[in-house]
């Protein structure tokens, strides 16, 4: 009998393997003023740490301009004033002068140089934020809900985001030495050589992992999109316990049936005192168990789908050293965000600012950058919340702010109430071109216009105030969680998109393809028959999404 062929493992897990502090040349690289990109096997490495290398593709003709993305780690999104000016001053001096909030509660620096990049990150290190494991493959970016709904359960829940991200954070002082120091460690040196990160090992985890922490009935997360969600249990505004989410995930790729969207499964109940036990059993399980061999299905969704709840249960228990308990009841109604002033339960005031795209910027007489900046500089006690709809909330305001806060956002022509249209505030997208490497179809650039053309068509059938949560994605990855909309466009090719109708608006439900390429032009032909039938069929009060899934995606799919 023939011995089994060693299994192959990817380029991913090899330079892992080489390398285990993550440092590779980075350090060296940017150091030598000679160069003006990292090397491909870098180009991992810096993930790790919270950056991408890409270079701007409206210029490819002319040839390539490398620049970087780069990502905060920012738990809960939360930030106080100064950091958020710091953030700012950052855009300004090294960026593109844009900020740009993501789905996971962070913020994206685009267009920054390779000069740039290790000034920009020491000093969001010298902020007390940090960019490690902002991407790579380990745990990101926690995210926690962010409105107010009660006092001292949100802050339990919010120390609880904090202490998970500590506790899952790498441990390499690579990230140190070449951020903060700016010195190339040696990678010969046994002590670099060996290292084995406690938790994540010497090759860390097969990709990326995702936490979230939810308070019902406010989905502002998306909980179930995550690898893990943790649904918090709320009576008399203690939280006394989490039910556990597993397995959830949005990427998958065109042509590949074997990848797929997929949402968590609720598996059960524990107390919060275990949190960190239960987090790390549930990474541990990807680490251990998830695919070595296929980045394309190397993630814990897909450990779920195959092995199944009870072995997911029985691993948290053994690992965690607990029984879950069967799961409490919950119920979400919502994922969106609250826009305009708002009383928080403890008698301060909030304001929810909608921001187009996630895109801070200035632009004509609309200068959101520099009213925020001004808010941050002249507020200090507020606290900036970044939202996973890509929007931001100004908390802790007290009742004599609230009129200078609005008077200084008027000055800038930042409205505080009729910010946005029902149809542009339910709506997000990913960068997509120019920047992210990944992109096949305009994302960003295209939904404000596309979502105008949807709009005048909703009109036309007698629903001009309807809303219906719409998103859009560049290509099939779904970083802005596209197939949880009601309506999604996923890019396939330049002003091509596959079209996902029948999301929920608690964020409970995946949607179904309808249209895989649709032309961008064609969008007013493809849609104005279907909200016809939508204005006609739909039961009193019935969504979009709800009306697509009980009737139109029943339906055979029409021939030509």
């Amino acid at each position: 009998m023939s011995a089994e062929a060693p299994v192959k493992l990817t380029h991913n897990e090899e330079i892992k393997a080489a390398f285990p502090t993550l440092a590779g040349t980075i350090a060296a690289t940017f150091n030598d003023p000679a160069n003006d990109h990292f090397s491909d096997d870098d180009n991992q490495f810096l993930k790790f740490h919270g950056s991408y290398q890409q270079d701007d593709r409206d210029l490819r003709k002319t040839g390539k301009k490398y620049i970087m993305m780069i990502r905060g780690r920012i738990p809960g999104g939360i930030m106080t004033a100064k950091q958020y000016g710091v953030f700012d001053s950052l855009a300004t001096q090294y960026g593109n002068n844009t900020l740009r909030i993501t789905t996971r509660q962070s913020i994206q620096f685009h267009g920054v140089v390779l000069a740039g990049l290790q000034p920009l990150v020491k000093k969001i290190n010298e902020c007390l934020l940090s960019t490690l494991a902002a991407c790579g493959d380990v745990n990101r970016n926690v995210m926690a809900a962010p409105t107010p709904a009660y006092t001292r359960a949100r802050a339990q829940v919010l120390a609880d985001a904090h202490m998970v991200a500590m506790a899952l954070a790498p441990q390499t002082k690579a990230y140190h030495s070449i951020w903060i120091d700016g010195v190339q460690i040696d990678n010969s040196a046994a002590e670099n050589k060996n290292f084995v990160d406690p938790l994540y090992g010497q090759t860390y985890l097969p990709r990326k992992f995702k936490i979230a922490f939810a308070i019902p009935p406010v989905n502002d997360v998306d909980i179930f999109t995550n690898c893990l969600g943790l649904i918090a249990v709320v009576e008399d505004d203690q939280v006394i316990g989490y039910n556990l989410c597993v397995g959830g995930g949005m990427g998958r790729s065109h042509g590949n049936a074997q990848t797929y969207p997929r949402m968590a499964d609720v598996i059960g109940f524990f107390t919060p005192d275990k949190i960190v036990e239960v987090a790390k059993a549930v990474l541990t399980i990807h680490r251990d168990f998830s695919d070595r061999t296929d980045r394309k299905h190397a993630r814990l969704k897909y450990v779920v789908a195959e092995r199944g709840v009870k072995f997911m249960q029985d691993q948290v228990n053994q690992r965690a050293g607990i029984t879950l308990e069967p799961s409490k009841p919950y119920e979400f109604t919502t994922t969106s965000d609250l826009l305009g002033w708002h009383q928080a339960v403890d008698g301060s005031w909030f304001l929810g600012l909608f921001v187009s795209m996630g895109r801070v910027k200035d632009l004509g007489g609309y200068k959101l950058k520099t009213a925020l900046r001004h808010v941050a500089d002249a507020f200090g006690k507020i606290e900036f919340r970044l939202t996973a709809n890509q929007n931001i909330l100004l908390a802790n305001v007290s009742a004599e702010d609230k009129h200078p806060i609005n008077m200084l956002l008027a000055a800038y022509g930042v409205k505080t109430e009729n910010q946005a249209t029902v149809l542009h505030a339910a709506s997000m997208a990913c960068p997509s071109l120019p920047t992210c490497g990944l992109g096949l179809a305009e994302s960003e650039r295209a939904l404000p216009g596309m979502v105008e053309r949807l709009e005048k068509l909703l009109a036309e059938a007698g629903l001009p105030d309807e809303e219906i949560i719409i998103r859009s994605t560049g290509c099939p990855n779904g970083c802005a969680r596209p197939y949880m909309a009601e309506i999604a466009f996923v890019g396939k090719a330049p002003g091509r998109y596959q079209v996902w109708l029948g999301g929920d608006v608690s964020g409970t439900r995946l949607n179904k393809l309808w249209k895989d390429g649709l032309k961008e032009p064609d969008l007013e032909t493809e849609f104005r028959p279907v909200f016809q039938r939508f204005a006609k069929e739909r039961n009193a009060g019935e969504r979009f999404g709800d009306w697509a899934q009980r009737v139109f995606l029943q339906e055979p799919p029409a021939t030509n």
